[in-house]
């Protein structure tokens, strides 16, 4: 019996351990996948047991950062990207931004040059780093703006008409808080923008239906979601 798992906090759900257990019985593999939400204080002495108990592991929030001390290597893309979601054997790597990027790469349109992205963790890491290869400019908005960042109240119609991507990577509006949504000017919203939303519960977040309603193209997060745990079950899987 082979043991996989995702340390976050808090793990109200997860697609992984839906994802992963059910492809283990139709498959007939004889493995579980269980999660481990672990608060912050507990984080060094439970991550270090299941790093040498676990066969694979998935990291989400707030932990893909942090976990990295943890860990002996990381791969290219997660050293590129600055965040792990996937681990094997103590190594880190990033297959969100796999998953971002087959998901994104067929609605791109050609005048997409800029993009926001919204929230600064894990996800938005991962993010940037796919638009980048996509050859599109990420700018971060945060709620606490460093160098470089946007803060909500910046995004003017001159910024909001020349970045026509924008990319949801907050826990706004997720299930249950599905009414919730990032604080952007959506009157400024048109159809030449792109919605983009990490979350895949509900399917169709307010952020995304307030982007639809004014003409815009949207997409959430289950397609990504699929790519990136399919890509870390060929990562467990490797000799």
């Amino acid at each position: 019996m082979r043991h996989y798992g995702i340390i976050g906090y808090p793990l109200v759900q997860s697609f992984s351990a839906k994802y992963f257990n059910e492809k283990f019985a139709t498959e007939s593999i004889p493995a579980e996948y269980t999660l481990y939400p672990i608060e912050v204080e507990s984080l060094k002495l439970k991550a270090e047991n299941l790093l040498d108990t676990l066969d694979g592991m998935n990291v989400t929030m707030p932990y893909k950062q942090a976990i990295i001390p943890f860990l002996d290597h990381l791969d290219e893309t997660a050293e590129g990207v600055g965040a792990v979601n996937v681990v094997h054997k103590r190594v880190g790597y990033n297959t969100d931004c796999l998953g971002f990027l087959e998901s994104m790469r067929p609605i791109i349109r050609d005048y997409d040059r800029k993009a926001l992205v919204l929230g600064t963790g894990g996800a938005s890491k991962a993010v940037c780093y796919g638009l980048k290869k996509l050859g599109i400019s990420p700018t971060l908005v945060s709620r606490t703006p460093q160098k470089g960042m946007l803060g909500y109240n910046e995004l003017t119609e001159e910024v909001m008409k020349a970045h026509t991507i924008i990319v949801n990577c907050t826990p706004l509006g997720m299930f249950p808080e599905t009414e919730a949504c990032p604080d952007i000017p959506y009157n400024q919203l048109t159809h030449r923008h792109l919605l983009f939303d990490c979350i895949y519960n509900p399917e169709v977040t307010c952020f995304l239906q307030q982007g639809q309603a004014k003409g815009a193209t949207i997409k959430n997060g289950m397609e990504m979601l699929v790519g990136q745990a399919k890509a870390a079950w060929k990562i467990w899987n490797q000799e």
